[in-house]
């Protein structure tokens, strides 16, 4: 990237790098695991939890019963529930025992990460991988700690969304109907 380049063009740059690099199958594999008669559960730490909280919100919107990990409101999970569990490095700790909590009550986990050799990808049924810099990493990025792994797991994850709309037949008009409108 040229020094000459505005920083917004250069973020946008790296960002449909990583996009590019992503496999699209990653997240049609993940989408049967996710099914109206699942609660769908969504766990991150730090920034990887306002993608996760951003993820519950776009379900709630297209139909789903989802919930926030770590909310006081959030319920038990049971089998035939399903957690969406984000990590960067796939060895946040609390992000990681959550799933492997799931995993022993018999919840589908879907792990987004960039590693996909690392303990939440061990735990999961499906995995999304988001090669995207992270924390502790050098070069790669202009962007500091996991600012581009963040920005890219919001885009898949709209898609993902996206993706289990038009299964389920779900309508923009439909999810603004869950949407909140305040005015």
């Amino acid at each position: 990237m040229s020094t000459n380049e505005r920083i917004l063009d250069q973020i946008v740059e790296e960002v449909q790098g990583v996009i590019a690099k992503m496999d699209e199958h990653d997240l049609e594999q993940a989408m049967p695991l996710i099914t109206k008669n699942s609660r769908v559960y969504a766990a991150g730490e730090g920034r990887s939890g306002f993608q996760a909280r951003s993820f519950a919100m776009r379900m709630m919107h297209i139909g789903y019963t989802s919930y926030m990990m770590g909310e006081t409101i959030c319920p038990s999970m049971h089998e035939g529930d399903v957690l969406l569990a984000i990590s960067g490095s796939g060895k946040t700790r609390r992000t990681v025992e959550d799933a492997e909590a799931a995993k022993k009550l018999g919840v589908k986990v879907i792990a987004v990460t960039s590693k996909p050799d690392s303990p939440l990808a061990d735990a999961a049924d499906a995995v999304i991988v988001v090669p995207g810099r992270v924390k502790g990493e050098t070069g790669g990025s202009i962007q500091l700690l996991s600012s581009l792994f963040d920005q890219s797991v919001h885009i898949a994850l709209d898609a993902l969304c996206l993706m289990l709309s038009r299964r389920d037949n779900v309508s923009d008009a439909d999810a603004n109907a869950n949407h909140a409108n305040v005015e």
